[in-house]
This record gives structure tokens, sequence and C-alpha cells, in this order.
């Protein structure tokens, strides 16, 4: 398949951020398709054994086998590298196969990370229980504090991990001053973008080297498939990534790749929607509760710092009462929002990080990351904002607030 659009990879690189998202990496085969092409393919036939001979070596271009190479996934792959500025990615088959592999791919035994302590719980998990299992020691500190991230590096420091903004906690990373230091002592940055995508914030622009995300989330947005992806140069996602990828294998499907190419033709539009609902209904959750974690509201103590490096604020914010029994109620009390832990959906969704999305980090960690009893975390979608607050005044009443 070649591609015949007409646009070469210099004139993409060009186009704004909303260009790329729906024509950025477009491959079109002899029939002039509009949408891109599906290939449900595992594997490629060849006009001579010298030509396969040649594919296997590098020694010429063309596709060998799925675990490698799609045109679908090859598509999807250089639209992220596009929207990310990035000069290279890679797509797996889930969020968590990113990180793991955006990490072990890097690591060996005897190296150290640093990791901020407020992160998804498999991240945490990653950092917590996988690494040293493999003779990579890990230390774990608080993101939020700049003079941290220096303080903890090591003679055999090589990666510092974090998420910004943080899930479900919200706290955001200096990426800027945290980037600078790793770069002076030649440690790789990989940040989970997430929460923003690079609609909201670009993490390379701050001196990120490496950017991976669970597609699954705000790029696709509408709840139908899983899936990953890590941005960064060139080397490293040939020399150090691909490697990894290539010998263990966690690929994402052609009919997920293309699912997610879907997703992102609309996904300018629905991140900046979806954040202006989310402040909308954030400023009236925030008079009803104890204590609200929204970056984009002026009470968040890193609003500044969150809004010199993003656009907008995302979806996602949380919010704690008085306790799990509360919390529980109301969950049990929303009509209109579905109890979920998915978030970036379309749909408005809730759910109680303790015992579902952090269910697996241990009592301590929760409490030390700030994962209350009482929080709940909320994914704000695309209904009408007024509708979502009707719901939750419903649910805020009925539990006492």
């Amino acid at each position: 398949m070649k591609k015949t659009t007409g646009f070469d990879r210099d004139t993409t690189r060009q186009w704004h951020p909303a260009t790329q998202a729906v024509r950025g990496g477009t491959w079109r085969s002899e029939h002039g398709e509009t949408s891109e092409a599906l290939f449900l393919t595992s594997g490629y036939t060849y006009d001579d054994a010298e030509t396969v001979a040649a594919r296997f070596a590098g020694e010429a271009e063309g596709m060998t086998y799925s675990r490698l190479q799609n045109p679908t996934v090859a598509m999807l792959e250089e639209r992220i590298a596009l929207m990310e500025g990035a000069e290279a990615c890679r797509v797996q088959a889930t969020g968590m196969a990113a990180m793991t592999t955006a990490l072990l791919c890097q690591l060996s035994a005897g190296d150290h990370i640093v990791a901020a302590k407020a992160a998804f719980g498999s991240c945490r998990w990653l950092v917590d229980q996988l690494c040293p299992r493999f003779g990579i020691e890990t230390t774990v500190i608080d993101g939020r504090d700049n003079d941290a991230w220096e303080k903890a590096v090591k003679s055999n420091t090589k990666v510092f991990f974090f998420e910004t903004p943080a899930n479900p906690t919200m706290d955001i990373v200096d990426m800027k001053h945290v980037c600078g230091i790793a770069r002076a002592h030649g440690i790789t940055t990989v940040v989970d973008n997430a929460f923003a995508t690079s609609v909201l914030q670009r993490p390379l622009d701050f001196g990120a080297d490496v950017v991976a995300y669970s597609a699954t989330k705000l790029m696709e947005g509408q709840g139908r498939v899983l899936a990953g992806a890590v941005c960064g140069s060139e080397k490293f996602i040939n020399d150090v990534l691909l490697p990894f990828q290539r010998n263990t294998g966690p690929n994402l499907s052609p009919f997920n790749a293309w699912v997610v190419l879907k997703g992102l033709e609309t996904l300018d539009l629905r991140a900046r929607r979806q954040s202006d609902n989310a402040l909308e209904v954030g400023r009236f959750v925030e008079k009803r509760v104890p204590k609200m974690l929204h970056p984009g509201l002026a009470s968040h103590p890193q609003h500044n710092l969150a809004m010199s490096q993003m656009e907008a604020c995302g979806p996602i914010f949380s919010f704690i009462l008085e306790g799990r029994e509360q919390a529980m109620a109301l969950l049990n009390a929303l009509e209109l929002v579905d109890i979920s832990n998915n978030i970036g959906d379309s749909r408005s969704l809730c759910c109680h990080p303790a015992s579902t999305t952090h269910y697996s980090v241990s009592a301590e960690a929760r409490a030390d990351m700030g994962v209350e009893e009482g929080m709940l975390r909320i994914n704000i979608g695309l209904e009408d904002p007024r509708d979502i607050i009707a719901d939750l005044d419903r649910a805020l009443t009925r539990v006492g607030l």
C-alpha cells in the first residue's frame, strides 16, 4: 500500500493540530477511499523470496508481520506523533501496555526510577511491585515538590515517571522544572498525558522525552475499545522501545487502531467542550462538597501552574465527601451520571477510586497519595451541563449536602 494522499511529512507537520487530527497520517490505496482503510490481516505475501529477505533485514520498506507493522496501525501512529509534536510513535494494546513498555524497554536490574506518588493504581503497581521484582530500584516522591525530584536523584537514576494532572488527586507537576532536572542528569522523563492529550497539553514542549497514553480514554472518547501509545524521538522509539515491543508483543489490533483514528477526528472538539462542561459543573459542585480537586478552578492550589501548562482543564475532577458511606450513597443516588471507572468518555461517569481504580494499592499508599475513602472522581461528558448539574444536585441533596 502506498501513501497516495499527496502530502509529505514536512507538509503535515506544518498543519495545526485540529487539521492533523483529521488528515494526518492518512494513507490511501488505489481505490482512493476517503475514510482510512481497515486492514484485518496478520501477515503479508511477497512477490519473491529476495523481497521478503530484504524487508526482514531492514534493507527494503514494506510490511512483514502485523506484530511489527500494519497499514491501519501505522496510520494511527503517524497521526498521534504529528499531534504530539513527536518524531515517532508506537501504539500498544492498552494504556497499561504502553506504560509498561515505556518503562521496561529502558530499565534493567540495578537501575533506579523516581516516580510521583499520585498516580493511577496500576501505574503505582508497576513502580511499587513489578519493577522491584526485576531488581529495579524505585523511589516515590510528592511530584508537586520540585525539590524532591532533585533530592531523589542517584547515580543510577534512569527514569522520572509522572502523570499531570494525576489520577485521581489532580496533582500538577511542574514539567519545565522537573524535565530540566532530568536533562541535567541524563535522565529520561516519561509523562502520562492521558488526562489531557496533546489537544490540551504537550509535555514534549516542556522538555519531556517520552509521552505515554491510555488512548482508551479521551483519544478514543466513546468507551468502545482499549488502546495505548508511546511517543518520543525516532531513536528512542526505534532503537529502545521497538525491540522490546517487537519481541514481547503488546500490539494494538488493526480494528482498535481504526476506531481510535475515528475518535481522533473529533478529539479537539470533545476535549474542549468537555473541559468547558467540567468547569461549569465543577463550579456548582464546589459550593456543595467539603473539598474540591479541580485544576481549572481558582481554589486548586496549583491552578496557575496547571493553566500555564494546559490550554484547558480537561473533563475530569475529584471531590471529597465525609467518608466511604456517603460517597457510595451519592453514587447510588445518581440517575443520569453512570457509575463507571472509565474516563475521557463522551458520557458522564463517576467512581469511587479507593474501591476501584486504586483498590490494588495498599491502604497506606492510598492515604499517602491523598486517595481518601470519601473521594469521588467524575468524568464530565458531552451532555448538557445543566442536566448533569440537576442530577448531581438531586444526589447531593439525598446524601445531606
